[in-house]
């Protein structure tokens, strides 16, 4: 019977870019890897018509198959990967202790001296109809990720945090005009960044206002907007729209077992993906609320091999 009375060396929870380059590295170090793919195979990539800031791809690539590949370069590598979700961890506090993994749907217990966390993120979604099915198609949440497929175009983006006003920023480089959705009626990013905006001729402020439906048959064509101080709707047409009200950490297994900031993130030692628990490493959009980028994660994720590597052989060594 798989797992039973083995404990394993890796075991890794989370299927994006962090995931994967995390199983090549601990695969190619003799760590041989587990890796739980979680609800969403592939990551938030999957969601991600095309990709063309990702290094090595100069005609870019088409987000699910670039996950695709990233799966074949790992089963190269003879990771075991499942198709399976986590439920819950019990992390042990000692140096060498051993990590008990519980699965979903077959409820199998698996031990593993080293574990790596990249679970990602997941956006904060606005609630609406069509919001989810236009993903790809003119809904995005990232704008150094999409914003150059809306060039010359008429864009909107909600939220009135610094990220919303960073993706508004750069959206204004090189888009026709940008319409900034706020709901409150005050901005509530750093002064630097509202300043910065207000310099902007073609970023339009809407304050007061959401976003009450999304127009547009197979692809986004516009939105109407409710100005619930004015109480008055009005129709706008663009070809992008982009979500920035927030993230969300996939880390509520990990709630009562690891250290996390105040938005729920995993915290990792500076340059490092060590966590609070001795063999526990973190990669990826799991511990980080800054980038987001599939190449920072993937980044981190090698890190995180590399951690555990090192950590495994220090406990032999003693």
């Amino acid at each position: 019977m798989l797992f039973k009375k083995k404990i394993h060396n890796c075991v890794i929870i989370g299927s994006g870019p962090a995931g994967y380059s995390a199983a090549i590295y601990a695969a190619r170090s003799d760590m041989n890897p587990i890796l739980f793919t979680g609800f969403q195979t592939g990551g938030q990539l999957t969601t991600t018509t095309s990709v063309e800031n990702y290094l090595g791809f100069p005609e870019g690539v088409n987000g699910p198959d670039f996950m695709k590949n990233c799966k074949k370069q790992v089963e190269r590598f003879n990771t075991k990967i499942m198709n399976e979700s986590v439920n819950h961890v019990i992390l042990s506090s000692k140096k060498g202790g051993i990590h008990r993994i519980f699965l979903s749907k077959t409820e199998k217990c698996i031990e593993s001296r080293g574990l790596i966390v990249a679970t990602g993120s997941r956006p904060k979604f606005l609630g609406i109809y069509k919001e989810k099915q236009f993903i790809g198609l003119g809904i995005s949440f990232c704008a150094t990720c999409d914003g150059f497929f809306h060039k010359e175009k008429n864009v909107a983006v909600i939220g009135g945090g610094d990220t919303a006003l960073e993706e508004a920023i750069f959206l204004a480089k090189i888009c026709k005009k940008v319409y900034l959705i706020v709901r409150k009626n005050n901005l509530k990013a750093s002064k630097i960044l509202q300043n910065r905006i207000l310099k902007q001729n073609n970023i339009n402020i809407l304050f007061c206002s959401n976003v009450t439906e999304i127009i547009g048959d197979n692809f986004l064509e516009g939105i109407k907007i409710f100005n619930h101080k004015s109480k008055t709707s009005r129709t706008v047409l663009i070809s992008g729209l982009f979500i920035a009200i927030g993230h969300v950490p996939n880390t509520e297994i990990f709630k009562n077992e690891l250290d996390l900031d105040e938005k729920g993130y995993i915290i990792v030692q500076k340059g490092k993906t060590i966590t609070s628990k001795p063999g526990v490493f973190a990669a990826g959009d799991v511990q980080d609320s800054v980038y987001r980028q599939a190449i920072t994660s993937a980044g981190t994720g090698c890190m995180a091999a590399l951690d555990l590597e090192k950590y495994l052989y220090v406990c032999v060594e003693e």
